[in-house]
């Protein structure tokens, strides 16, 4: 076991599966001779060479509909979405031929890809390069979705999901690409499936449902809290569709309250999907309305105001004392919203 950062784990995942499958092939932008933007290919085409680590054209559509026809005939493409308000000209590919093509051709065809997307903000950059998009892909029937927030996740989960033969949207917060932790290369077949959810804090009185980056915003709130008197439950999430929902309900029995957080917007997002299920399974045992942190319903803002966008400490720990019944629901401030109209004005 080695201590690495999560990008040197994701690229320790991606030299294993290369290495163990001949079939596996990378593709992306200045991925190559770069090493990526953020390095997690780094060096890995001088080992594997330019025909499995592949750059290609500035081109989302090309780059995933070249994905699509590398995994028709048999091969593993992994590719990599620079930023993640770039994945937005290959959405074409992704939604009606990536995630759709094993129904179309009743079975007979899979699209084993891997399309890895650097996300969320915190980094002082702007929008484009900010987005938090899980809930588009969440919708999308056919897709697997996941996302990490530890080394070890990051090097595990990503060799799990070139494994799959399911289609994987594979999201990276950009802000833990420097966070440090243990990691080991596990055989895959004695981990945690991928779409299980795991209990990173034990507690009794409120569940914190979350993932990537905000699992250690949360872990922080829950420390907070514990001074206040509060035990609080924290869940990474780790798969988003499908999402582990059998050890959300089990969790939120045991505390009766719920709180979900999330960078992307509250409108629509994934928080909606957990708490709507939550409620249908455990009207009984809730002892409050769930209560959800997230983004606004704006567009990504400016750096130097995305404080006021991004959960953090603060706005977690309200939303506990929400569930925990200290402050008021009506209190809370919906999230501000932004029309075509107020930007013209």
């Amino acid at each position: 076991m080695t201590d690495m950062t999560l990008g040197q784990g994701l690229n320790t995942g991606l030299r294993q599966a290369l290495g163990d499958d001949d079939k596996v092939v990378l593709l992306g932008e200045d991925i190559g001779t770069l090493g990526g933007v953020f390095r997690v290919t780094d060096a890995l085409q001088r080992e594997f060479g330019p025909h499995r680590v592949i750059d290609t054209p500035l081109a989302e559509s090309g780059i995933l509909g070249t994905a699509v026809g590398m995994a028709w005939r048999g091969f593993r493409p992994v590719v990599e979405i620079q930023f993640d308000g770039f994945v937005q000209p290959a959405w074409d590919q992704i939604v009606n031929q990536v995630a759709k093509m094993h129904a179309r051709t009743g079975g007979a065809v899979r699209m084993p890809i891997t399309v890895r997307i650097p996300v969320a903000g915190g980094i002082g950059a702007a929008e484009h390069h900010s987005e938090s998009p899980e809930a588009y892909f969440v919708h999308t029937a056919g897709l697997r979705v996941v996302s990490v927030s530890n080394p070890q996740d990051a090097c595990t989960v990503l060799r799990q999901a070139i494994a799959s033969d399911d289609p994987v949207v594979f999201f990276e917060p950009k802000r833990l690409y420097h966070v440090k932790g243990p990691v080991e290369v596990e055989d895959l077949a004695a981990v945690r499936p991928m779409g299980a959810a795991r209990v990173v804090r034990p507690g009794e009185d409120v569940t914190v449902v979350t993932w990537g980056s905000h699992v250690s915003t949360s872990l922080d709130a829950a420390e907070a809290m514990a001074d206040d008197g509060a035990s609080v439950e924290v869940v990474d999430l780790r798969s988003l569709s499908p999402w582990d929902s059998d050890a959300v309900v089990a969790s939120v029995r045991r505390t009766g309250r719920l709180v979900v957080v999330h960078e992307g917007p509250r409108q629509g997002g994934v928080g909606a999907e957990i708490c709507a299920a939550v409620t249908e399974r455990c009207f009984v045992e809730l002892a409050m309305p769930p209560v959800r942190v997230t983004g606004h319903d704006v567009p990504y803002p400016p750096a130097k105001v995305e404080g006021h966008y991004v959960p953090d400490l603060d706005r977690v720990c309200f939303g506990i004392d929400q569930a925990l019944g200290r402050v008021p629901l009506e209190t809370f401030a919906p999230a501000p919203t932004m029309t075509t109209g107020e930007v013209a004005a």
